[in-house]
Protein backbone atom coordinates (compact mmCIF):
# COMPACT_ATOMS: atom_id res chain seq x y z
CA UNK A 1 0.00 0.00 0.00
CA UNK A 2 2.95 2.66 1.11
CA UNK A 3 4.71 1.81 -2.43
CA UNK A 4 1.07 2.47 -4.28
CA UNK A 5 0.66 5.98 -2.24
CA UNK A 6 4.18 6.57 -3.15
CA UNK A 7 4.04 5.93 -7.21
CA UNK A 8 0.43 8.61 -7.10
CA UNK A 9 2.43 10.93 -5.23
CA UNK A 10 5.10 10.92 -7.94
CA UNK A 11 2.65 11.41 -10.48
CA UNK A 12 1.18 14.33 -8.99
CA UNK A 13 4.66 15.67 -8.34
CA UNK A 14 6.03 15.26 -12.02
CA UNK A 15 3.90 17.58 -13.90
CA UNK A 16 4.77 20.58 -11.54
CA UNK A 17 8.30 20.00 -11.87
CA UNK A 18 8.54 19.81 -16.15
CA UNK A 19 6.55 23.21 -15.33
CA UNK A 20 10.02 24.81 -13.81
CA UNK A 21 11.62 24.78 -17.35
CA UNK A 22 15.20 25.11 -17.75
CA UNK A 23 15.93 28.11 -15.84
CA UNK A 24 18.78 29.87 -16.08
CA UNK A 25 22.46 28.36 -16.15
CA UNK A 26 26.13 29.20 -16.64
CA UNK A 27 27.11 28.96 -20.06
CA UNK A 28 23.96 28.54 -21.23
CA UNK A 29 21.45 30.27 -23.55
CA UNK A 30 17.63 29.88 -23.04
CA UNK A 31 15.36 31.40 -25.45
CA UNK A 32 11.58 30.77 -24.50
CA UNK A 33 9.82 31.07 -28.11
CA UNK A 34 5.92 31.45 -29.31
CA UNK A 35 6.60 28.72 -31.59
CA UNK A 36 4.64 25.17 -31.17
CA UNK A 37 7.33 22.12 -30.43
CA UNK A 38 7.12 21.13 -33.80
CA UNK A 39 7.76 24.56 -35.71
CA UNK A 40 10.66 25.32 -33.52
CA UNK A 41 11.89 21.66 -34.69
CA UNK A 42 11.03 22.74 -38.30
CA UNK A 43 12.71 25.97 -37.69
CA UNK A 44 15.74 25.13 -36.24
CA UNK A 45 16.25 22.52 -39.28
CA UNK A 46 16.18 25.24 -41.67
CA UNK A 47 18.38 27.55 -39.33
CA UNK A 48 21.08 24.66 -39.25
CA UNK A 49 20.89 24.26 -43.25
CA UNK A 50 20.72 28.05 -43.80
CA UNK A 51 24.11 28.38 -42.01
CA UNK A 52 25.92 25.36 -43.80
CA UNK A 53 26.05 23.68 -40.56
CA UNK A 54 24.98 19.78 -40.67
CA UNK A 55 22.32 18.37 -38.15
CA UNK A 56 24.17 15.37 -37.59
CA UNK A 57 21.73 13.38 -34.72
CA UNK A 58 18.49 13.85 -33.08
CA UNK A 59 17.55 11.99 -29.53
CA UNK A 60 14.34 12.72 -28.19
CA UNK A 61 12.50 11.08 -25.07
CA UNK A 62 9.20 12.23 -26.40
CA UNK A 63 9.10 10.26 -29.61
CA UNK A 64 10.40 7.27 -27.26
CA UNK A 65 7.87 7.57 -25.10
CA UNK A 66 5.65 7.62 -27.93
CA UNK A 67 6.57 4.53 -29.20
CA UNK A 68 5.87 3.04 -25.47
CA UNK A 69 2.41 4.34 -25.79
CA UNK A 70 3.28 7.07 -23.17
CA UNK A 71 2.90 10.80 -24.07
CA UNK A 72 5.22 13.40 -21.90
CA UNK A 73 6.01 16.72 -23.51
CA UNK A 74 8.21 17.12 -26.20
CA UNK A 75 11.68 17.11 -25.52
CA UNK A 76 14.63 16.58 -28.15
CA UNK A 77 18.49 17.08 -28.45
CA UNK A 78 19.95 18.00 -31.71
CA UNK A 79 23.69 17.81 -32.69
CA UNK A 80 25.04 20.46 -34.79
CA UNK A 81 28.56 20.24 -36.70
CA UNK A 82 30.45 20.93 -39.37
CA UNK A 83 34.00 19.04 -40.39
CA UNK A 84 36.01 21.65 -41.21
CA UNK A 85 35.44 23.27 -37.58
CA UNK A 86 35.58 19.78 -36.10
CA UNK A 87 39.48 19.23 -37.62
CA UNK A 88 40.44 22.97 -35.66
CA UNK A 89 39.14 22.15 -32.64
CA UNK A 90 41.16 18.38 -33.28
CA UNK A 91 44.22 20.16 -34.31
CA UNK A 92 44.02 22.14 -30.55
CA UNK A 93 42.86 19.59 -28.54
CA UNK A 94 42.18 16.02 -29.07
CA UNK A 95 40.52 15.48 -25.95
CA UNK A 96 37.67 18.20 -26.63
CA UNK A 97 36.97 15.66 -29.70
CA UNK A 98 33.84 13.84 -27.08
CA UNK A 99 32.18 17.35 -27.13
CA UNK A 100 31.31 17.35 -30.87
CA UNK A 101 28.68 17.92 -32.06
CA UNK A 102 27.79 20.59 -30.20
CA UNK A 103 23.81 20.17 -28.81
CA UNK A 104 20.06 22.36 -28.79
CA UNK A 105 17.62 21.52 -26.62
CA UNK A 106 14.18 21.56 -27.65
CA UNK A 107 11.65 21.02 -24.98
CA UNK A 108 7.56 21.73 -25.03
CA UNK A 109 6.08 24.11 -22.78
CA UNK A 110 2.91 23.26 -20.66
CA UNK A 111 1.12 26.51 -22.77
CA UNK A 112 2.01 25.08 -26.03
CA UNK A 113 4.98 27.35 -26.62
CA UNK A 114 8.81 26.06 -27.28
CA UNK A 115 12.15 26.54 -25.45
CA UNK A 116 15.06 26.40 -27.24
CA UNK A 117 18.47 26.23 -25.54
CA UNK A 118 22.24 25.27 -25.62
CA UNK A 119 25.63 25.71 -23.84
CA UNK A 120 27.95 28.03 -25.34
CA UNK A 121 30.48 27.00 -27.41
CA UNK A 122 32.90 28.48 -25.39
CA UNK A 123 31.18 27.10 -22.47
CA UNK A 124 31.56 23.64 -23.76
CA UNK A 125 35.17 23.99 -24.86
CA UNK A 126 36.13 25.82 -21.40
CA UNK A 127 37.59 22.58 -20.10
CA UNK A 128 39.85 22.50 -22.51
CA UNK A 129 41.51 26.07 -22.98
CA UNK A 130 44.54 25.29 -20.90
CA UNK A 131 44.94 22.38 -23.59
CA UNK A 132 44.09 23.95 -26.63
CA UNK A 133 45.66 27.29 -26.17
CA UNK A 134 44.07 30.24 -28.09
CA UNK A 135 43.73 28.40 -31.31
CA UNK A 136 40.70 26.20 -29.17
CA UNK A 137 39.28 29.83 -27.67
CA UNK A 138 39.27 31.53 -31.01
CA UNK A 139 37.87 28.55 -32.30
CA UNK A 140 35.00 28.48 -29.78
CA UNK A 141 34.66 32.31 -29.77
CA UNK A 142 33.79 32.15 -33.44
CA UNK A 143 31.08 28.93 -32.88
CA UNK A 144 29.86 31.02 -30.35
CA UNK A 145 28.22 33.42 -32.72
CA UNK A 146 27.51 30.54 -35.19
CA UNK A 147 25.25 29.00 -32.63
CA UNK A 148 23.62 32.34 -31.65
CA UNK A 149 22.86 33.32 -35.17
CA UNK A 150 21.40 30.02 -35.75
CA UNK A 151 19.13 30.22 -32.37
CA UNK A 152 18.40 33.59 -33.34
CA UNK A 153 16.65 32.36 -36.62
CA UNK A 154 14.58 29.45 -35.00
CA UNK A 155 13.65 30.99 -32.64
CA UNK A 156 12.25 34.12 -34.67
CA UNK A 157 11.43 32.02 -37.36
CA UNK A 158 13.99 32.96 -39.76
Amino acid sequence: MRKLFLAFAFLLVAPQVHAEGIGERPGWVVIETEHSYKGLVESLTKAVKANKMGLVNRASASTGAARQKITIPGNQVVGVYRNDYARRMLEASLAAGIEAPIRYYLTENADGTSTLSYRTPSAVFEPYFDEGGEALKSLASELDEVFATIADQAANGG
